[in-house]
């Protein structure tokens, strides 16, 4: 058993460590009309943009994290199978109803759960974003 302890421990020495996500992105199709969602719905602010007409990949930092969106790579393609992110709002009613608004496609329109509240909708190719707000403790 000591045997396996070390070796474990050794495993670990020696193995990669990861510090921390450095970016999430979303896939989209259309780079401006993405923006034009992103920048213009969401309200989010570009602190990087790599942008070649076709393709394309665009930074938003959202305090130390970041979410990109990216057209032009076959690597991975848009939609709602994909993963999800959440972003932290500071009114949920209020973003709900901007959101609203705008027309924007709802998957769930609101839930109501013992530690949170949050709701999902699509930007334009279909991926998955989670408006999300915490109660207080």
């Amino acid at each position: 058993m000591d045997q396996l302890v070390t070796a474990r421990q050794h495993c670990y020495k020696r193995g990669m460590k990861v510090l921390e996500v450095a970016f999430s992105c979303y896939a989209v199709t259309d780079l401006k009309r993405a923006r034009e969602f992103y920048e213009g719905v969401l309200q989010l602010k570009p602190t990087s943009i790599f942008d070649k007409g076709e393709m394309g990949f665009i930074e938003y930092e959202l305090g130390p994290h970041t979410l990109a969106i990216g057209a032009g790579a076959t690597i991975f393609k848009p939609g709602p199978d994909g993963g999800v992110v959440a972003l932290e709002v500071e009114d949920f009613s209020e973003a709900i109803s901007h959101l609203k608004n705008r027309n924007v496609k709802f998957v769930m329109e609101g839930y109501d759960g013992p530690v949170c509240h949050m709701a999902t909708i699509t930007d334009p190719d279909g991926n998955q974003i989670v408006i999300h707000k915490r109660k207080p403790k």
